[in-house]
């Protein structure tokens, strides 16, 4: 995702990373954000998103992008499931 070149464009044009922009992206369309980071540096990176707002049409460049599923975990495949419901007999 973060190797995504609209991402990367849009983030060279602020001077911010893709990640960033993708936050930012998620902010203005008003979804709560809860990043997380143990390195103190992303850490601040993901704070430093309050400096530049997104024009509407790179909201919708961004909005194209939207694969309907997640890249990272599938939240509905059976065996991603059952992680999540051994986790709460633990």
């Amino acid at each position: 995702m973060f190797t995504n070149p609209v991402l990367n464009q849009i983030g060279e044009k602020y001077g911010k990373s893709a990640a960033q922009v993708n936050l930012r992206f998620l902010i203005q369309s008003d979804v709560v954000v809860i990043p997380k980071s143990t390195h103190k540096e992303r850490m601040e990176e993901n704070f430093d998103l309050f400096d530049f707002q997104l024009t509407n049409d790179e909201m919708k460049q961004l909005k194209v992008l939207d694969l309907g599923h997640s890249q990272f975990i599938d939240h509905y495949a059976p065996d991603v499931a059952e992680i999540f419901v051994g986790a709460g007999k633990m």
